[in-house]
C-alpha cells in the first residue's frame, strides 16, 4: 500500500458497464516526509474519501481483492482513510488537525 492525498474527482459518463456506480478519485502520492510527489493515480474509492484527505491506496492485483472488485478492470483502490501518521514519535499528519 501507499499513502496519497485526494486531489480531486474523476467523472466518466461513458465507461465499462461493470464500473457503473464506482466513484473515482484523483490521488497524488506522498513521500516519507509527507511531501507531495509528482506522481498521480486514478483510484476507485470504496471508503468515501473526500478532498485533501490522506488515504491508503492499493494497486495491481491487490486492488481486485476488495469485495465486488474482482471482476472489474480496476488497477488502484482506496482502501482506507488515514487518521494519523507518526514517524519517529513525530506526528506527520493528523486528520483532526487538518480541519482546525
Amino acid at each position: 500500500m501507499q499513502i496519497a492525498k485526494v486531489r480531486g474527482t474523476v467523472v466518466s459518463t461513458y465507461k465499462e458497464p461493470s464500473l457503473r456506480g464506482v466513484k473515482f478519485l484523483l490521488l497524488q502520492f506522498l513521500d516519507e516526509e509527507g511531501q507531495l510527489l509528482p506522481k498521480y493515480e486514478v483510484a476507485a474509492d470504496t471508503v468515501g474519501a473526500g478532498m485533501d484527505e490522506w488515504v491508503l491506496v492499493t494497486m495491481g492485483s491487490a486492488a481486485r481483492q476488495v469485495a465486488d472488485s474482482n471482476t472489474r478492470p480496476i488497477d488502484a483502490m482506496v482502501v482506507g482513510i488515514i487518521d494519523t501518521v507518526s514517524v519517529d514519535n513525530h506526528v506527520l499528519y493528523s486528520k483532526k488537525d487538518q480541519y482546525r
